[in-house]
């Protein structure tokens, strides 16, 4: 049976009228027959709730997210409107980053965590009075993993989380300069962003990029000029994630972005980054949006997928994939990279 047949004929997907592109389908089909069939990795880190009929989320805070400004954010960019930080724990100052992961290492067996914060107008998070907290932990409680969102940032502040012990940088990539300047508001390069990939390749950090498809306002606009720059610098892992329209102000509306669009970049990153792993992150459009990109990921060779729809756990194994789970956040991606989180009993 071709795959295209497999999915319309799912029985996880039988409640659902879901418009699958068979172009593409069978074009991830050819694909996967030049390829050895990789595992996928299902994430369910404990930053959010989770729970689906065929996988459950983990009841204890294993792997949260702080964020240092609290909710907010000076550059407020159209995509986000800084509502990304909301669900976050704040911790606004470094005593406070300390007594919270204490806490929850005491209570809740806590084994990593995120580490993030709103951006100011140069796109760039003031980590460094941090540095210090994280290092104590790190030297206290050696077992934790760290990532860090890392925005832009120089050689010398690439190094200093690295000195501080953080495990994994996550850093969005933008390919477009008139989405830098009209989504972000932000008066940098194209240069700027790729310099922050080569400031992040001088560590021993696992780097992990992140590229928004969708970002121009649901247009596809600079994903494949994004994906060249991350792939000429060698990255640990890739996330993409896609842009909900939801987030941005109602004065300047974001296109629902195509799924078969969203298929196109998976099939170019599988393609382009050939054996490093390709995660679809936790930002997607919900419903049955959200299950036919689940669908696309899976056939397309990525690796894991971030609090995934129902039926994409039965999906994957139809097409003769074995399925794993891990709670963390997915740049935490193998366990060669960042290392494996298990939910404790």
């Amino acid at each position: 049976m071709s795959w295209y047949d497999l999915a319309s004929n799912l029985d996880a997907f039988a409640d659902f009228e879901l418009q699958f592109d068979a172009g593409l389908i069978d074009r991830f089909e050819q694909a996967a027959g030049s390829r050895p069939t990789r595992p996928i990795r299902m994430h369910t880190p404990t930053f959010r709730s989770y729970a689906s009929d065929e996988i459950q989320g983990c009841g204890k805070n294993s792997f949260p997210a702080f964020s240092i400004t609290g909710p907010a954010c000076a550059l407020n960019c159209d995509h986000c409107q800084a509502k990304i930080l909301e669900p976050m724990i704040p911790a606004t100052n470094p005593d406070e980053l300390d007594r919270k992961v204490r806490d929850l290492i005491m209570l809740q067996d806590l084994k990593g965590f995120l580490l993030s914060g709103g951006s100011n107008k140069r796109n760039e998070v003031p980590y460094e009075r941090y540095y210090p907290a994280v290092e104590k932990l790190k030297r206290d409680f050696p077992y934790l993993k760290i990532a860090m969102h890392t925005a832009l940032l120089d050689e010398t502040g690439a190094k200093g989380m690295e000195s501080a012990g953080v495990d994994v940088a996550m850093t969005d990539v933008i390919g477009h300069q008139d989405t830098i300047r009209e989504v972000y508001h932000l008066e940098r390069s194209i240069d700027d962003f790729e310099a922050t990939l080569q400031a992040l390749r001088t560590t021993a950090m696992d780097v992990v990029p992140h590229i928004v498809i969708g970002l121009h306002y649901g247009r596809i606009l600079g994903e494949l000029n994004a994906l060249e720059m991350i792939a000429r610098h060698d990255p640990d892992s890739l996330v993409l994630v896609v842009v909900m329209p939801f987030y941005a102000p109602k004065e300047k509306a974001f296109a629902t972005v195509d799924p078969s669009e969203i298929g196109e970049i998976f099939l170019a990153a599988r393609a382009r980054l050939g054996d490093k792993p390709v995660q679809l992150g936790c930002a997607r459009p919900a419903g049955t949006h959200k299950m036919i990109t689940d669908t696309y990921a899976a056939m397309a060779g990525l690796d894991g997928i971030a609090f995934p729809a129902e039926g994409a756990v039965a999906l994957s194994r139809a097409i003769g994939r074995a399925v794993d789970q891990q709670h963390a956040c997915c740049s935490m991606v193998v366990d060669g990279v960042g290392g494996k989180i298990t939910c404790a009993a």
